[in-house]
């Protein structure tokens, strides 16, 4: 075969490799498939929109809102530490290390020194995590769904040798150019269980639930009692919702730092065995009631493995992030809230503006 054969063969093979490929790129992944997602109605802020819930920070009402929620003019910090011993969701991992030791120096007449660190981690979805647009999807068979109807294939920005750098329009700066400012609403889980007697007067968080029923999943009735119970107005439009479960005590951040390995292990070990949280219709009367962003002292702040309904996997977050671009803040310390008996409060965060990041880490700040 002459080299001028050899070439075209090898050409017909790399572009039915191509096209194979490109073909693929619009199938469903394997595994489950819901198509009842590619019929969901488009979120109320239009077709073109990526940035959701975060839309209501542009609403001045809101604002007004939440800032009128401060009485003590106070201010508490409501993010967990970023550490390689910290509880994390699977094989998420944080790494970090101080390269140089100094990093560089010194320099000039006056001897300076700089330190820099090096990360490697999942940076949007580790401690205390936001789930952005990119992050969470459905299984459809034109291929993964997310936020707005974007398949991902789609979406994908896309650097040299073809290989994927970031989420395109589904990356959380679109939220990050807005932020959040809300009514905060901080619901007391495990006091709540505690007055119906459900829980002993010294648990500290409300058990794992393993099936529908159990005490650790809140549902909407639950949601509703909590308000009333703590004399707080109706959870509304552009609110934020916070659920104190408990569980994130166990890496507290008034406790963390103190903590040895083995402590440190054991809250691993119960982070990684479930959690409580939101029942599904706790999850549906929220967007019934227009809300900003959901949040919690847990993994997910879905309860899990059991929920109101049985095999779904994390179904809150299918329901309001992918279909209506309302968004989560996860491990959260909400055990600082409770301690200083802050009910409510103005939210203040904004994600950092990753282009093209499933999510972000942060350190929210809460005005009381």
């Amino acid at each position: 075969m002459t080299l001028k054969l050899i070439f075209a063969s090898a050409l017909a093979v790399l572009a039915s490799t191509v096209l194979a490929q490109q073909g693929t790129q619009h199938q469903a992944l394997k595994g489950p498939i819901d198509d009842t997602a590619l019929t969901w109605a488009t979120p109320k802020w239009g077709k073109e929109d990526r940035a959701g819930s975060a839309n209501h920070t542009l609403n001045s009402a809101n604002i007004a809102k939440a800032l009128a929620t401060i009485k003590q003019n106070k201010a508490i910090t409501i993010g967990k530490h970023y550490h390689s011993e910290a509880p994390g969701f699977g094989p998420r991992k944080w790494n970090m290390w101080i390269p140089g030791t100094p990093t560089g120096g010194p320099f000039g007449k006056n001897a300076l020194l700089y330190h820099d660190e090096l990360v490697t981690t999942q940076i949007g979805q580790i401690q205390t995590q936001f789930d952005g647009p990119g992050h969470i999807g459905v299984n459809t068979s034109k291929g993964p769904m997310f936020y707005n109807g974007m398949i991902s294939w789609d979406a994908y920005e896309k650097g040299p040798g073809d290989q994927v750098v970031g989420m395109g329009p589904l990356g959380v700066e679109h939220v990050g150019d807005l932020g959040f400012v809300c009514r905060l609403v901080v619901l007391d889980a495990v006091a709540y269980r505690k007055s119906q007697g459900k829980i002993s007067a010294a648990a500290e968080m409300l058990p794992v639930p393993k099936q529908p029923g159990d005490i650790g999943i809140i549902t909407a009735d639950d949601l509703q009692a909590m308000v009333k119970a703590q004399g707080l107005k109706e959870i509304g439009s552009g609110d934020c919702v916070a659920l104190h479960t408990g569980q994130g005590n166990t890496w507290g951040a008034t406790r963390y730092k103190s903590m040895n390995s083995e402590q440190r292990a054991a809250a691993r070990a119960i982070f990684a065995d479930g959690e409580p949280g939101y029942g599904i219709s706790a999850c549906r009367y929220m967007a019934s009631r227009d809300i900003a962003l959901t949040m919690g002292d847990t993994s997910a702040n879905d309860a899990q493995p059991g929920n109101e309904e049985m095999g779904y996997a994390v179904p809150c977050h299918t329901e309001l992030q992918t279909r209506l671009g309302i968004w989560n803040l996860e491990n959260v310390d909400t055990e600082t809230l409770v301690k200083a008996g802050v009910k409510e409060g103005a939210f203040i965060w904004a994600p950092l503006k990753i282009i093209g990041a499933t999510g972000s880490p942060g350190n929210p700040m809460v005005l009381y």
